[in-house]
């Protein structure tokens, strides 16, 4: 059985390994991609404080606003906002409905201001942790 401990430094992992993903494939110009890694290095820093904060299991979602929320992380409306855009790079890059124009959002300036908006977010939240 893993320790509290053990399991927050596996989603702190994940997360880092998922926010240098977002970097090496903004830099190799996939930016759609790297725009639903930054989702995903969120994601799991979000449910490295659910374990913290609430020592149970995070739950099978992705949304990163109610995961703050699980966490019990207090939010300003501009945090709120920019956790519901990023949330739905998720559901952009999964969903064959959505990928076109996704694609077609994620430019370089629109992916570049989203992984600068992520970085300050995974600052933001480890203090959290």
């Amino acid at each position: 059985m893993n320790t509290e401990k053990e399991v927050i430094n596996y989603w702190l992992d994940a997360s880092r390994q998922d926010f240098d993903s977002a970097k090496i494939l903004f830099k190799n110009r996939k930016y759609h991609h790297s725009l639903f890694f930054c989702h995903l290095s969120i994601e799991k820093l979000l449910k490295a404080t659910i374990v913290k904060n609430t020592k149970s299991a995070p739950p099978f979602m992705h949304d990163l606003v109610r995961l703050a929320e699980r966490g019990k992380i207090s939010i300003t409306e501009e945090v709120r906002n920019e956790l519901a855009e990023i949330s739905a790079f998720n559901i952009e890059a999964l969903y064959d409905d959505y990928k076109l124009s996704f694609y077609k959002k994620a430019t370089r300036i629109f992916s570049e201001q989203y992984l600068k908006k992520t970085n300050k977010i995974l600052k933001w939240l480890r203090k959290y942790i």
